[in-house]
């Protein structure tokens, strides 16, 4: 039965026995999946060498995703933690407010959408419990996605790879799972407008690969749209590279040496007499010098601006509205990050 006695980050504050692996999963609009997530992830609870929790974080999902987990994990058998967002902050923002409530020591997380396989936590959890990393990652060996969506999603994250990290997987990273040590380090960061996974390899320590075919989705339309993917790359350059510094420094030489020789040719005409307009040569070289340089500027330092100023406002990355407990296995909350 439930049990919704939480602190302000939705941790748990039962004690009955302590758990050894927590798996993460936020939840949007995927109630169709749910059940057979819920299936899957009860069998690997039945194959690991500890106790398994699961913890959702419905992240403001509009359809019934929050209510068949409830009813679901009430009649079932799998340890969990259920913990709703006052609204949609974001996937990312769902994962920290995860792993800070999450109590294993050994946290996974994933999607709820099951193209990334459950069964994958149990290879993760096996590279950590061995001591040879304190991260995992999947690392993309196929997917079973459309042609034309597969293409783009290798064309953005190779341009992610370029640009942020060079380190990160050529498929990117949708699925990993950390130690506890790891998990705390990543809750004390607690900038907004950030990429989690650019975090994730920020922080260091060992990692590991491990390799996993994609899966179509089964049901529904993914969330991963055009817009998000842009604005994640957006955040990730800002945060993460000095790429848009060196780019503006590099227009600005490239635009003095172009100036320079206009105004070069330019005043070539004047003295020779074929510049007639009064005016026209100083007028040319304020516009070629200064128009797109400045506007571009402008926006690429109020870029920074922006983000300095939406992290000095001390705001959580989510508000919690609830949590509730299901299941047997439960233990005392890890001191973690505030989500």
């Amino acid at each position: 039965m439930p049990s919704p006695r939480t602190d302000d980050v939705g941790r748990v504050e039962d004690v009955a026995r302590p758990v050894r692996y927590s798996v993460v999963v936020p939840v949007y609009r995927n109630q169709d999946t749910l059940p057979a997530l819920l299936d899957r992830l009860a069998a690997l609870a039945g194959d690991l060498d500890g106790p398994l929790e699961a913890v959702f974080v419905v992240d403001g999902s509009p359809d019934d995703s929050h209510e068949v987990l409830r009813e679901r994990l009430a009649g079932g058998d799998l340890p969990a933690q259920l913990i709703a967002h006052s609204r949609n902050f974001g996937s990312f923002a769902a994962i920290r407010t995860g792993m800070a409530a999450a109590r294993g020591d050994y946290v996974g997380v994933m999607a709820a959408d099951l193209q990334e396989p459950p069964e994958l936590m149990r290879d993760f959890f096996a590279a950590l419990g061995s001591g040879v990393a304190e991260v995992a990652v999947g690392r993309r060996i196929g997917r079973s996605d459309p042609a034309l969506s597969s293409g783009l999603s290798r064309t953005y994250w190779s341009m992610y790879r370029r640009w942020v990290i060079r380190e990160i997987p050529p498929g990117g990273v949708d699925v990993f799972a950390v130690t506890r040590r790891v998990a705390e380090r990543l809750g004390d960061l607690r900038e907004s407008h950030s990429s989690l996974v650019g975090l994730l390899y920020w922080v260091g320590f060992r990692r590991v690969e491990i390799p996993y075919t994609r899966l179509q989705r089964a049901s529904g339309s993914s969330g991963w749209t055009f817009r998000r993917k842009a604005r994640y790359l957006s955040d990730s350059v800002y945060s993460f590279t000095d790429l848009p510094v060196r780019l503006l420094t590099g227009i600005g030489a490239f635009g003095t040496v172009f100036t320079t020789l206009v105004g070069i040719v330019v005043f070539v005409a004047w003295a020779t007499g074929n510049v007639t307009a009064s005016g026209y040569t100083p007028l040319m070289l304020v516009l070629l010098l200064a128009t797109f340089v400045i506007l571009f500027a402008l926006g690429i330092v109020g870029s920074y601006v922006w983000r300095i100023y939406e992290n000095s406002k001390g705001r959580p990355n989510a508000i919690v509205a609830g949590a509730e407990v299901f299941g047997a296995a439960s233990g005392p909350p890890h001191e973690g990050g505030t989500p």
